[in-house]
């Protein structure tokens, strides 16, 4: 038997164990032909003996049964002080439920445990999926991943033992654990793979060229490709199944694999050779880190887990990234010819002759190398992707494109070149020994297609708008500009987790095991590749509708400009922590209000798991690379503001002091004692007012006119301020801040409509001295709204 059928067997076991699990929760009449199906799998010793090992270590009781899951974000706590650690202590649910075919909504957690009722209508959506599993040739019953992905999709809201770990964490953490022991079965050791893509930034942001936002999301899309591609290189080289894949996504990976000679040696090879094919396609621009470590078995249940997690990504990894391409010296440091640059990436090892017009509809457009007329090309066809083709073979039907992996031939592995076909429909004809990837495909139906022997999901978080100009494009950047509210500008969001680091490293405390960071890492990929979908696309499901549970989870009102539509966007990257999104300036700053808020209730309010981030706002013939750049370093101040911030407008306030504060504690406590006899002010923060004066319609003359005496304000205090930079604390500083705008205020209130004035809440909240921080950012605000 080779050695990839026994550990697929054995990961196959396993998952069948879990199905049975349901099947017999649910009274499914596969019950039985699982439990027969599971004893012919005894025969073989080595599978027998693994799986039990693998049920062993992670404690998994086949009599036991599917319990409410408890929220695993409410096991994080960051908290160093142990009074401090206890008060951080939350208790939330997940809703029993079925992750939906396409688009599933954002599933925000429950303060109360599940009704019957929940579990009742689960376990019989369950059932009728089960019972048409039951074929006469037990096909579906030994499809690995077929049952997997009905294990993700059924068992992602349900625990299965410990009350924090969700069935498909614990079934697909035994099943690795198990294939990994089947390849090695008297060791006492497993290793964890562990890779990262580095150098992503560079080859997606600092392109610049016409056209650039579709040259940009396909790069983005390129990317998760190769980090694909390391994957199935790396699994077919150790004959592991799908299952040993902890997390694979924006260019991280993490592999379970067995503790023995051939995984280091593999690891290694294929390192060297993906980095060749790096080096020659991309000058070394990005570079592959890929290295392993072996740790005890039994260390998977315990916190010592995470710590060989964290030793890996932060030393191991660390010192391939200080030695880039040391493995490739030679090609590293041979001369070559330089020529005139490609004007996209600008590259200058292209022959001149080789560069092509980037846009062969315009006469005039720049040239560029290959790879860069490819991404351009790509990335205007990619709003609608159902399936994935990876083959050896070139030619394919009805695909509408292909992507190209020609990885060269090193000392140990031979050369290969590898295809990513692109289809617009799912029902395509693979031959056995591809793979058909489905993009964000929960449908299960398509993963029993008969001409599917190998299909698994592949998620991304790709949402775009249709051109309404060129049908079946994704939109333009002119096309978003002209539909922006006021101001005809594109907004460019980049957000992203903050201390993600440490609440993988340790904000699991005591539980920092296999089958918890597996879940983790899921949840967290689930919201910004799958959620992040939903929200976009489907603003009143996820986010309005959803308003008063989210309210009940933040204990605050969710707040909102309007509550129109705002899908004019175009996702360039979405996924792992990370996002960053264009689209028309105004719904680009409604949708980061609106991630933030769905965010923080999907964590169940988690005061240790909070975004932080920075939008740029800028014209159509600003290059792409620099609004990116300027977006990033809007997210890097808002990150020094001791993050849970947002940056915007040139302005850095924390998440609470832009939506409207109703927590008096984000107030500094030492402002706090200094305007201890002001009475707080009904209106508290920049969103209430904006929205208020949107709501009164003021018009473009008074808007005006308000904005240039709130501008003016505003900067009167800070040249003021400006004297007491090193002491802002300062009593002087303090009244300055406070106070000194009352005279121009009266004067701005003086000049606004009677509608306005009439106003009380507005009118006496604005003169405010807790409000006087936030006149820049209400200013700036309405103005572009009614430029």
């Amino acid at each position: 038997m080779k050695q990839l059928r026994v550990a697929e067997k054995a990961a196959l076991q396993v998952i069948q164990e879990a199905i049975r699990v349901l099947a017999v929760w649910t009274n499914s009449k596969l019950k039985e032909k699982l439990s027969r199906l599971i004893a012919a799998g005894d025969n073989d010793d080595v599978i027998k003996k693994a799986v039990a090992q693998a049920q062993k270590l992670l404690s998994w009781n086949s009599k036991g049964e599917p319990k409410a899951l408890r929220l695993l974000f409410d096991s994080i706590n960051l908290e160093k002080d142990k009074e401090k650690k206890s008060q951080n202590q939350h208790q939330h649910y997940c809703q029993p439920d079925v992750i939906a075919e396409r688009n599933p909504k954002i599933p925000y957690p429950l303060e109360k445990e599940p009704s019957l009722e929940d579990f009742i209508k689960l376990k019989y959506e369950i059932k009728q999926e089960l019972d048409k599993l039951d074929d006469d040739r037990d096909r579906d019953l030994n499809n690995l991943s077929l049952l997997t992905l009905i294990l993700e999709k059924y068992g992602s809201f349900i625990s299965f033992g410990d009350s924090d770990v969700a069935l498909i964490d614990i079934a697909r953490s035994t099943a690795g654990v198990a294939a990994a022991l089947a390849n090695n079965p008297e060791s006492n050791n497993l290793t964890l793979i562990a890779g990262d893509l580095s150098g992503i930034q560079k080859f997606i942001y600092t392109i610049s060229s016409d056209g650039a936002l579709k040259s940009l999301r396909a790069r983005s899309f390129y990317l998760e490709l190769v980090t694909e591609e390391v994957v199935q290189q790396l699994l077919e080289a150790l004959e592991l199944p799908r299952t040993n894949v902890i997390y694979a996504g924006g260019g991280n990976l993490y592999i379970l694999a067995p503790a023995i000679e051939s995984v280091k040696i593999n690891v290694a090879e294929v390192r060297q050779q993906f980095n060749e094919w790096l080096l020659g396609e991309f000058q070394g621009k990005n570079f592959l880190a890929l290295d392993c470590l072996d740790f005890p078995i039994t260390d998977i249940t315990t916190e010592k887990f995470a710590d060989y997690w964290s030793e890996l990504t932060s030393k191991k990894l660390a010192v391939h990234k200080s030695r880039k391409f040391a493995e490739n010296i030679s090609k590293f440091l041979q001369e070559s010819d330089s020529y005139e640059p490609c004007k996209v990436c600008h590259r200058d090892d292209v022959e001149s002759a080789e560069l092509k017009q980037l846009n062969k509809n315009e006469p005039d457009s720049v040239l560029a190398c290959e790879t860069c007329c490819r991404m351009f090309e790509l990335g205007g066809q990619l709003l609608k992707v159902e399936v994935i083709v990876r083959s050896q073979s070139e030619n394919f039907e009805d695909k509408f494109d292909t992507l190209t992996f020609e990885l060269p031939a090193t000392d140990k592995r031979d050369a290969k070149n590898v295809y990513y076909h692109l289809f617009h429909r799912w029902k395509q004809i693979v031959p056995d020994n591809d793979t058909a990837l489905l993009v964000n495909d929960w449908n299960i139906e398509h993963y029993k297609f008969s001409q599917f022997k190998k299909s698994f999901p592949l998620l991304l978080g790709n949402y775009a708008q249709e051109s309404s100009e060129e049908k079946g494009l994704i939109i333009r950047a002119n096309e978003m500009a002209k539909k922006a509210k006021g101001v005809n500008r594109l907004g460019y969001l980049r957000m992203d987790v903050d201390n993600l680091g440490r609440i993988f490293a340790e904000g699991l405390g005591e539980n920092k095991t296999l089958p918890r960071i597996a879940g983790l890492s899921r949840q967290m990929s689930y919201f910004f590749k799958v959620y992040l979908n939903s929200l976009a696309e489907f603003r009143q499901e996820n986010f309005l509708n959803k308003n008063k549970l989210i309210a009940d989870i933040l204990h605050k009102k969710a707040e909102f400009l309007t509550p129109k539509k705002r899908d004019n966007l175009l996702f360039i990257y979405a996924g792992g922590d990370d996002l960053f999104v264009s689209g028309t300036w105004n719904e680009v700053v409604e949708f980061a209000f609106d991630i933030y808020q769905c965010f923080r209730a999907y964590t169940g309010n988690n005061p240790d798991i909070t975004l932080s981030g920075g939008i740029s706002i800028n014209d159509i013939k600003f290059p792409l690379y620099k609004a990116a750049e300027e977006s990033g370093e809007a997210e890097e101040k808002a990150k020094g503001n001791g993050k849970d911030s947002l940056s915007l407008f040139s302005q850095v306030f924390k998440w609470n002091e832009w939506l409207g504060i109703e927590d008096n504690k984000i107030i500094d406590s030492e402002i706090q004692k200094y305007l201890h006899s002001e009475t707080r002010p009904k209106l508290l923060g920049i969103l209430p007012f904006v929205e208020r004066l949107e709501q009164q319609d003021i018009g473009v003359n008074y808007s005006r006119n308000f904005v240039r005496n709130l501008l003016i304000t505003a900067e009167i205090q800070e040249k003021a301020l400006e004297k007491f930079e090193d002491n802002k604390k300062s009593e002087e500083a303090l009244g300055t801040r406070y106070y000194l705008h009352l005279p121009k205020i009266a004067y701005t209130l003086a000049r606004l409509p009677k509608n306005v004035l009439d106003d009380t809440e507005f009118r006496t909240s604005l003169k405010s001295p807790y409000n006087a921080p936030y006149f820049r950012a209400i200013a700036t605000w309405i103005e572009l709204l009614n430029r």
